[in-house]
C-alpha cells in the first residue's frame, strides 16, 4: 500500500462522511479499502460516546472473514460488569492515561492484558494496535470527548512499521467523518427527546422560522395525575422524580404505540395529538392509547405498591379540532406545539375529570367523530360550563372510567 492509496481512501471517507451515509456502512468501506490496497487488516473497531437518554454510545466493528453484528449500542459504564470490563480494556488504558496508541504483539509475546485480548489472539490475530483521538473542549458534546478505534491482522510477521504510519494517517480521517454523522444523529435524538417525533422531523427538516405553522385536524389528549398535589405534599422530595417518571413513561409509551405524538409535559401532565386525515382514524388511536394506558397502569401499581410507594390514577380528556401548528416563540426561543381553541378546551375537559369522579372525559366533537361500534360504549356525563370556554359542553365518558386513588 503506498501513499496514493492512502489520499483516494481519505478522499473516499471524506465523501462519504459528506454524504452521510451510516457510521456502520462508513467503517466497513474504510476496512475493506485498506485491505483491497493491501494493508493487513483482519479486525476493526471504532466507538464513540454520544448523548443519549439510555445509550453511553455506539460502536461499530468489521471483520475479514466472520459474519458479525457490525453496529450495536452500549449502556452505561459506571457501575457493575460494563465498568468492570470498561475498566480493564484497552480503550480505558488509553483514557486514563496519556498515550494516544497502544499494540499487543499477541503472536510475539506481548502480554494479554486487555479485555477481549484473549478472543482477539485466539481467532488467530497476531497484532493489535488501539488508537485515541481526544476532542477539544469546544469539540466536545456531554461524554462524547474522544474517538476510539482498534484494529488486528492475522499477517505472521503483524504490523509492520509502515502499516502503522498508514493507519496513523487515515484514522483521524475516519474518526472525523464519525464525528460528523454522529453529531448529526444526535442533533436528530434531541429534537425527538424534546418535542416529541413528527414535531423534531419537521424541525430538522428545516421548518425553524418563527410563526411558520400549518392548520391541522387532530384528535387531542391531556392527561394529569390524580392527587398529585396531595402525594408530593406528603412524599419526601427525592421521591418526586421517580414518580413523575414512572407515571409518564406509562402514558408517553401508551400514546406513542397507538400512533400519538406527545407535545409537551407540563409538570405532571401531557399534551398529545394523534395526526390523520380521516377523524374516525385519529379518534380510534387516541381511544387505543386510553387503553393501553389503563393496562400499562394496573402493572405499575401493583409494582409500585409492592414496594411500598405511593400509587395514583392518570385522568385524561380527549378532544377534536382544528389547531395550529408549528413554531411559536421570540426570535431567540421557539416551541414547536399547538395552538387554539380546541389546545383550550380539551385541558379543561381533563380537568372537569375530577369533579364528576371519572377518569376519562370525551368531549361531544370527538364522540360524534369515532366510529359507531365505539360510540355505543360511550354514556353521556351531561353538559358543563367549562371554564374559559364561552359554550357549555355536553361530556361523554367510558362506563370502566372510575376514578382509583
Amino acid at each position: 500500500m503506498d501513499y496514493s492509496d492512502v489520499s483516494t481512501i481519505a478522499a473516499w471517507v471524506t465523501e462519504q462522511g459528506l454524504k452521510g451515509v451510516s457510521e456502520a456502512e462508513l467503517m466497513t468501506g474504510f476496512c475493506a479499502a485498506c485491505r483491497k490496497a493491501g494493508l493487513p487488516l483482519d479486525r476493526g473497531l471504532a466507538l464513540m460516546d454520544t448523548l443519549h437518554p439510555v445509550h453511553e454510545g455506539r460502536a461499530f466493528r468489521w471483520d475479514s472473514v466472520e459474519e458479525i453484528e457490525v453496529e450495536f449500542e452500549y449502556g452505561p459504564t459506571i457501575s457493575g460488569e460494563a465498568a468492570a470490563n470498561w475498566q480493564r480494556s484497552a480503550f480505558y488504558h488509553l483514557w486514563s492515561g496519556n498515550e494516544r496508541e497502544v499494540r499487543r504483539r499477541l503472536g510475539f509475546g506481548d502480554p494479554i492484558d486487555f479485555a477481549m485480548l484473549d478472543k482477539i489472539a485466539e481467532a488467530g490475530h497476531t497484532d493489535f494496535v488501539a488508537m485515541m483521538h481526544r476532542f477539544s473542549e469546544a469539540g466536545t458534546i456531554g461524554e462524547m470527548d474522544c474517538f476510539f478505534s482498534h484494529f488486528a491482522t492475522k499477517h505472521p510477521q503483524g504490523f509492520s512499521d509502515h502499516d502503522l504510519a498508514i493507519l496513523r494517517k487515515l484514522v483521524p480521517v475516519l474518526g472525523l467523518a464519525i464525528k460528523c454523522i454522529a453529531l448529526g444523529r444526535i442533533a436528530r435524538t434531541i429534537a425527538e427527546v424534546y418535542l416529541g417525533e413528527d414535531a423534531a422531523r419537521q424541525v430538522m427538516e428545516g421548518k425553524i422560522s418563527r410563526g411558520k405553522s400549518e392548520r391541522i385536524s387532530a384528535a387531542l389528549w391531556f392527561s394529569d395525575l390524580l392527587n398529585y398535589t396531595k402525594i408530593s405534599d406528603r412524599v419526601p422530595p427525592e421521591e418526586i422524580i421517580p414518580l413523575l417518571n414512572d407515571y409518564s413513561e406509562v402514558a408517553i409509551s401508551a400514546i406513542h404505540e397507538a400512533g400519538g405524538n406527545v407535545l409537551k409535559l407540563i409538570g405532571d401532565g401531557v399534551l398529545a395529538i394523534f395526526k390523520g386525515e380521516v377523524p374516525a382514524e385519529t379518534c380510534r388511536a387516541a381511544l387505543s392509547a386510553e387503553s393501553l394506558l389503563r393496562e400499562k397502569l394496573v402493572t405499575l401499581n401493583a409494582a409500585r405498591a409492592a414496594d411500598g410507594r405511593p400509587t395514583t390514577d392518570v385522568y385524561i380528556g380527549l378532544h377534536i379540532g382544528d389547531v395550529f401548528y408549528g413554531n411559536i416563540g421570540s426570535q431567540d426561543r421557539l416551541d414547536f406545539t399547538v395552538i387554539g381553541p380546541a389546545v383550550n378546551e380539551v385541558s379543561r375537559i381533563a380537568s372537569m375529570c375530577r369533579s364528576v369522579d371519572l377518569n376519562l372525559l370525551i368531549s361531544s366533537d370527538f364522540a360524534a367523530a369515532i366510529p359507531e361500534e365505539q360510540r355505543a360504549a360511550l354514556a353521556c356525563v351531561g353538559r358543563y360550563a367549562l371554564r374559559g370556554v364561552q359554550r357549555a359542553q355536553e361530556l361523554y365518558t367510558l362506563d370502566s372510567a372510575r376514578l382509583r386513588d
